[in-house]
């Protein structure tokens, strides 16, 4: 990982964007590092775009604003490619990590320009095949990882289990299926 990395989060109310950046946050900061993970509130309601962030670094986090100029950006509904300019302030040396099924090379024109390189996840796929319902937060938190190279996918696996025994305790199953959608998602990021 770099020194400091910086993720802006789109999804839209409901689909769990702000629970991923909070638990990134978490699971860096049990690995020793600075962090920063919190949402950005505009219409509270299901279904309404809404926009979180991460802050990682080897060093104090002085800095208590949006990130306007992110070197990752996940995008966790595709729909929202139309609806917000998704590639903002995104920097070319950084990358853009999609949830879509659809293939790459249909998704790059609508990035306005964007340069730099994109990745691409069907977290519905994979969270259907592991959790048995459409949770698009935890394959793609998984993706992230991997594409901005935050920690080692071992140490990231080890902590998030860490993380679930203690908030899923009582549902065992919950986590299993969890951890299942992590493993599966850092294999089929692309």
């Amino acid at each position: 990982m770099s020194n400091h990395t910086e993720i802006r989060w789109h999804g839209r109310g409901g689909q769990g964007a702000k629970t991923a950046a909070l638990l990134l946050a978490d699971v860096a900061f049990q690995t020793g590092k600075y962090v920063q993970g919190f949402p950005e509130y505009g219409p509270e309601r299901m279904g309404a775009p809404i926009t979180a962030y991460n802050r990682i670094s080897d060093t104090v986090i002085r800095a208590h604003s949006n990130i306007y100029d992110p070197q990752y950006v996940v995008v966790v509904d595709e729909s929202l490619l139309e609806a917000v300019d998704v590639t903002s302030g995104l920097k070319e040396e950084g990358a853009i990590l999609i949830n879509t099924e659809r293939p790459k090379e249909e998704i790059i024109p609508h990035l306005k320009g964007y340069k730099g390189k994109v990745y691409t996840i069907d977290a519905k796929k994979v969270s259907l095949a592991t959790i048995g319902r459409y949770f698009p937060n935890t394959p793609l938190l998984a993706a992230i990882v991997k594409v901005a190279g935050i920690m080692d996918e071992e140490t990231f696996l080890k902590e998030m289990r860490s993380s679930f025994n203690h908030k899923f305790a009582s549902k065992p199953e919950v986590i299993e299926g969890n951890m299942k959608a992590l493993e599966l998602a850092l294999k089929e990021v692309q």
